[in-house]
């Protein structure tokens, strides 16, 4: 599932939206690090929808434009349940390994690495 996807699907667990509200929780959740384009949205929302992840919930007239309401169907709230585990089973496993590589003496018989003094070899000092 691409990040993109993860934080559509996200941003319509509790509620029913429309593109633009879809567009500032995605920003919201992500902290800002995420700020699709409107392009970009309408191509996930479509690929969702055509995975049945998502439905158009309604369509309301404001001032004079339409809005479409998508939500999660039951799929969607499956696929979305799995993709946070396996990224929080994947970052459990990152924590793991730091603290691991942390807490490990360096291994016997092994010189720990000289800092670089210069461009190396290929910058013909060494």
């Amino acid at each position: 599932m691409t990040q993109a996807a993860f934080f559509v699907l996200t941003a319509l667990a509790d509620q029913p939206r429309h593109g633009y509200g879809i567009l500032r929780e995605v920003e919201e959740l992500s902290d800002g690090e995420v700020q699709m384009r409107v392009g970009t949205l309408y191509g996930v929302l479509d690929r969702l929808t055509a995975d049945g992840l998502i439905v158009l919930d309604r369509e309301e007239v404001h001032q004079g434009r339409l809005r479409r309401y998508y939500r999660l169907t039951d799929d969607g709230v499956r696929a979305l349940a799995a993709e946070a585990d396996r990224m929080a089973a994947g970052a459990g496993a990152a924590k793991k390994r730091i603290a691991e590589g942390r807490r490990a003496p360096a291994p016997t018989g092994v010189t720990p690495a000289r800092p670089a003094t210069g461009p190396g070899l290929a910058g013909g000092l060494a």
